[in-house]
């Protein structure tokens, strides 16, 4: 039996936003294991300049990245959609561990399988060094964000 995370393919509006939120709920709790566990067992990753292949691979790197970006967080918006496609924007903040404050700037093609699995991801990403008083993003997105995304 193959594991299962809904929406599934084809995405309509509705079901592209929860994916995309979902994923940045994920990431926000800093949890590998639970962040890995939305990708395919054979899933392609390229990060920047990293590549990778299946869910170990994910797991460690994500953990390595968590380990070096304290007081991570992250908005996701979706971009656009189409069949098992989704295309994303964000935007994420970390504390490096040397104190500096960081913003982060990319994109996301992302690729699902027939079980609602990301089986590729595609992300490029920039960095700009910010102050603290710079910073704009606190924890989680709360629920009052999500006025007006469609999640019906």
């Amino acid at each position: 039996m193959s594991e299962e995370r809904p929406p599934f393919p084809p995405f309509d509006e509705a079901g592209a936003w929860k994916k995309v939120l979902g994923a940045e709920a994920a990431w926000n709790t800093r949890d590998p294991d639970k962040v890995a566990g939305a990708y395919s067992l054979d899933s392609e990753w390229r990060n920047r300049d990293t590549f990778l292949k299946g869910r170990d691979e994910i797991r460690d790197f994500l953990a390595q990245k968590w380990a070096r970006e304290t007081e991570y967080a992250l908005r996701k918006d979706l971009w656009a959609f189409q069949g098992n496609r989704i295309a994303v924007r964000f935007q994420y903040e970390s504390l490096d561990l040397d104190g500096q404050w960081w913003r982060s700037y990319g994109n996301e093609n992302w690729e699902f399988d027939e079980h609602g699995l990301m089986r590729r991801r595609e992300a490029s990403i920039n960095d700009v060094a910010i102050k603290d008083w710079e910073r704009r993003i606190f924890g989680a997105r709360g629920e009052d964000d999500t006025e007006g995304i469609p999640l019906q």
